[in-house]
């Protein structure tokens, strides 16, 4: 029986070792697949390129369990390829519940969670695979240790201070984010233990409604609740960004109505250009330059309604036509979605934006200059 019983548990961990070996690249490949529709770069934007402050909104390559201080042949983001691109500051956001199926008539929360799958299958700690809090202080956890390791070539940015030291010794930046406050585990104080983590963004819902609000793809779609007030207010007490990327419109309008600091909405694309129920209406792109807020544009197909950076450029160029030049930057979705390119792609947005018409000094404010001024505005000082 003894025998027998070690013989089972030596074939579960044989199983678990294979899992983890095997799933979660194969699911990295299929889900963050890059299918080329590249554009070409001229010289000017080449050099155009070189000298901007670059920075992205979004990216989710935490969730993948990709070392990112090595060049992978996977996924779309890692400091490698961040740096060959001339990227001075990127958001790491993670999810901490995905429910497995979307639905046009409303996504509801009561799933099977891909991130309880992506905790196990990355051998994440047991207790991340139960709990939300803990996938989220691992993650922040992980993003310090690459920082730790990179010998100089990576920083995490919870301060106006970091930020500065990094934009001033050319360090790449990463900043962290959550997308969907369900971390919080039904505690308001759970806030405080997230910024104490790190994390420096957090949007309040993701794909589903919640208990702070309605989701753009949930059942209700409803506006803020009274948990999501206080969450509002205690995060803007303690210098963390409210996101309202995925934000049902009466949610939107309800944060804005009592936001104190400047609002984001990640990740996104305008409905001028792609008429889909995730992104924005016009109204809605004023509502949020009007708090002194940026809107990143997504690089997904779903949110420019095209396959190349060519349509990037048009979404962008409809969002600055409604809220103006300061309000709107790049919000990729990198690693969340296949995309047209992988960050070494980045200078053919570049090229796509002065195609569009946009001068140099426009360029520079939609590549990074709104984001580092968004941050310098809102990130603690720091010292």
């Amino acid at each position: 029986m003894k025998k027998a019983l070690i013989g089972l548990v030596l074939v579960l961990v044989a199983l678990y070792v294979a899992t983890v070996i095997l799933v979660p690249p194969r699911i990295d490949r299929i889900q963050t697949r890059v299918y080329g529709a590249t554009i070409p770069v001229s010289p000017r934007a080449e050099s155009l390129h070189a000298k901007l402050t670059i920075a992205d909104l979004h990216a989710d390559a935490l969730i993948w369990g990709r070392d990112l201080l090595e060049r992978n042949d996977r996924g779309q983001v890692d400091i490698p390829r961040l740096r060959e691109a001339n990227v001075a500051l990127q958001v790491f956001s993670l999810p901490t519940q995905v429910p497995k199926e979307r639905s046009r008539f409303g996504t509801r929360r009561d799933q099977l969670d891909l991130m309880t799958v992506a905790a196990f299958c990355n051998a994440w700690p047991p207790l991340t695979w139960l709990r939300r809090d803990s996938r989220a202080r691992h993650a922040a956890a992980l993003l310090h240790r690459f920082a730790e390791k990179s010998d100089g070539a990576f920083t995490v940015v919870r301060t106006r201070a970091d930020l500065d030291r990094a934009l001033a010794s050319r360090t790449l930046g990463g900043v962290l984010a959550l997308e969907g406050l369900h971390a919080l585990e039904h505690d308001m104080d759970n806030v405080d233990v997230l910024f104490d983590a790190g994390y420096r963004i957090a949007g309040l819902v993701h794909q589903f409604d919640n208990e702070l609000g309605g989701s753009s793809q949930g059942v209700e779609r409803g506006g803020l609740t009274p948990f999501g007030r206080g969450v509002v207010q205690r995060m803007e007490e303690r210098g963390m960004i409210v996101d309202l990327a995925h934000a049902s419109p009466p949610l939107l309008r309800d944060v804005v109505k009592i936001a104190k600091r400047p609002v984001l909405v990640s990740h996104t694309g305008v409905r001028g250009t792609c008429d889909r129920p995730r992104n924005l209406s016009d109204e809605e792109v004023r509502l949020v330059a009007g708090t002194g807020g940026v809107i990143g544009i997504g690089f997904w197909s779903g949110a420019v309604c095209g396959p190349d950076a060519t349509a990037i450029a048009k979404a962008v160029r409809h969002a600055v036509t409604i809220a103006g030049i300061d309000h709107v930057s790049l919000g990729s979705d990198f690693d969340g979605d296949k995309m047209p390119f992988d960050a070494t792609g980045l200078p053919q947005v570049t090229e796509a934006l002065l195609a569009e018409g946009f001068s140099e000094a426009e360029v520079a404010q939609i590549m990074g200059g709104n984001v580092i001024r968004l941050l310098r505005t809102a990130l603690p000082a720091g010292t």
